[in-house]
C-alpha cells in the first residue's frame, strides 16, 4: 500500500514561485512507480500537470511548460513540482498521485484514471 503526502502549497503573488513536495510512504518496490502532479479548480475538470516514469523520464503539460518542473529525490521517496512565474490561473488544489506498479511512460499523467494512489492535496493561491 502506498501513501502520499503533499506539502509546500501557499499563497504567493503573481510572478512568484513555489516548490511542492510529495512524500511517498508505504511498502513498494523502488523504481516501479510512476508519479504525477495534478490540479483541480472547483467547477473544472482535473488537469494533469506533469509526470515522471520509473526511469525518471519526465513530461510536462504545454499549459505549464517552461514554468513548472517535475523532479524526484535521489531515493525516489519524494517527488517535487517546482513552479515559477506563477499566474492567478494557477490557483488550484494540487495533488500528487502514483501508479504502482507502472511500466508506462511519463506522459500517462494525461490519464488521471490510471493512478490508484492519491494524496489529499495542497492549496496554491496566486494573487
Amino acid at each position: 500500500h502506498v501513501q502520499l503526502v503533499e506539502s509546500g502549497g501557499g499563497s504567493v503573488q503573481t510572478g512568484g514561485s513555489l516548490r511542492l513536495s510529495c512524500q511517498v510512504n508505504g511498502s513498494y518496490k523502488r523504481g516501479s512507480m510512476c508519479m504525477g502532479w495534478f490540479r483541480h479548480i472547483p467547477g473544472k475538470e482535473r488537469e494533469g500537470i506533469a509526470g515522471i516514469d520509473r526511469g525518471s523520464t519526465t513530461s510536462v503539460a504545454n499549459s505549464v511548460k517552461g514554468r513548472f518542473i517535475i523532479s524526484q529525490g535521489d531515493a525516489k521517496h519524494t517527488v517535487f513540482l517546482e513552479m515559477s512565474n506563477l499566474e492567478p490561473e494557477d490557483t488550484a488544489m494540487y495533488y500528487c498521485a502514483a501508479k504502482y506498479p507502472c511500466s508506462e511512460a511519463a506522459w500517462i499523467y494525461t490519464k488521471f484514471q490510471l493512478y490508484q494512489f492519491w494524496g489529499r492535496g495542497t492549496q496554491v493561491t496566486v494573487s
